[in-house]
């Protein structure tokens, strides 16, 4: 009772490893340097709210949570009075690559205001360690 028994054979890639993750450079000052992020998909408030916005500080890793739902416009609003009115323009943001912080008008948005903006690497969503 023999059976015929094919193995696949697997190439290694020919590509380079990867190196090891870069750690950010510690800000100086609080609220200079942000990390930000969507907590997406959770049940709808009265309110209409679907997600979370989570921003937080760098050094301090204080954070704000504000309840949100999708448009950008609504997005703004909110970075410009949760984050702007509060602490100031912050000189670096970290995000994720998601559509919302890709967009041409957050670009644009954060060049007028002279924010550099950072992406974490993909598929990689913890990079910074911190959203």
């Amino acid at each position: 009772m023999w059976h015929d028994v094919t193995f696949a054979e697997s190439k290694s890639g020919t590509s380079k490893p990867a190196g090891l993750l870069q750690p950010l450079p510690i800000p100086m000052w609080k609220w200079d340097e942000i990390g930000m992020d969507f907590v997406t998909g959770l049940p709808r408030t009265p309110k209409g709210n679907d997600a979370i916005w989570v921003i937080i500080d760098r050094l301090t890793k204080t954070a704000h949570f504000r309840p949100c739902e999708p448009p950008i416009m609504e997005q703004t609003q909110l970075y410009i009075e949760n984050v702007v009115k509060l602490h100031g323009i912050p000189s670096r943001i970290v995000s994720d690559r998601g559509t919302q912080f890709t967009s041409k008008f957050w670009k644009s948005l954060q060049e007028a205001r002279g924010t550099k903006l950072d992406f974490s690497t993909a598929y990689h969503p913890r990079t910074d360690g911190r959203t």
